[in-house]
């Protein structure tokens, strides 16, 4: 009989005698951090960064749960911004962000690190994942062959339901079109604007707000994409803050990195 997800992730993590665990504050770090904690409490200390490109409210979750659950956590600065590689939004941008992420937590520590990434990431275009293999950072969830939708069933199964209905949110800076340079005051913006336009669709629905040579463009699932108060929102938004509204389309995964290699589908 196939072991169930659960019971593959739990002889993984049984393998390691200590993890220090990059949390991001999205459902995939935030739910192995739980399990984490739950099956080796004293093994097992969060570090989660703060940066212009993660969102306050992914701060807040991440320290909400950690006092709720008593987490050993650390909060501190990435350094990506620091580093004008990162700023300079080449193709492979994340690759630079996961380089300054990983090294800062290496400062902190000579122990394991773990990420949350999931099998499903494998398919897409992941600079980050060649900055974590530089670096030896460890994939639970990758190690137990778990999906996207499986940490999702896993976070129901532990009671975790207000991560489990989390939409994907990948940090504010993929939403700038690759070779536009990062800056504060776009992410800020791009927060800004998905905070103000997510009550208008499910909670698990897509919505992007893309900074692109075109103007703000919203892209939300293909269903909502129509919505007419959607794109009356976003036009009003973008009125108060000087920008060129270039229109709402349908969410398409990725669709800032331009030039990204073909053999993936990010």
């Amino acid at each position: 009989m196939t072991a169930s997800p659960e019971a593959r992730l739990q002889a993984v993590l049984a393998s390691y005698p200590a993890l220090t665990i990059a949390v991001s504050g999205g459902v995939d770090s935030m739910t192995l951090a739980h399990l984490a904690h739950r099956w080796a409490l004293d093994g097992v200390t969060m570090f989660h960064a703060v940066s212009p490109a993660v969102p306050g409210s992914a701060t807040e979750r991440v320290q909400r749960h950690a006092d709720a659950h008593g987490w050993k956590l650390s909060i501190g600065g990435s350094g990506e911004f620091e580093d004008g590689r990162y700023r300079a939004n080449p193709v492979d941008r994340c690759y630079f962000c996961k380089t300054n992420l990983y090294d800062r937590i290496r400062a902190l520590t000579d122990g394991i690190i773990a990420s949350g990434a999931n099998t499903d990431d494998l398919g897409d275009y992941r600079p980050g994942l060649k900055a974590a293999a530089e670096r030896d950072i460890v994939h639970p969830f990758v190690e137990a062959a778990i999906s996207k939708a499986e940490v999702r069933a896993l976070a129901r199964l532990h009671g975790l339901e207000d991560l489990a209905e989390l939409p994907a949110q990948p940090c504010l800076a993929s939403r700038i079109e690759t070779g536009i340079a990062i800056s504060a005051d776009d992410l800020a913006f791009v927060n800004e604007v998905e905070t103000a336009l997510s009550p208008l669709l499910p909670r698990q629905a897509a919505l992007r707000c893309r900074v692109t040579r075109e103007g703000i463009v919203i892209e939300a699932d293909a269903e909502h994409a129509a919505t007419p108060m959607l794109k009356m929102q976003a036009m009003v938004l973008c009125a108060q803050a000087g920008r060129l509204f270039a229109g709402v389309r349908a969410y398409e995964r990725g669709s800032a990195f331009i030039g990204k290699p073909a053999v993936h589908h990010g």
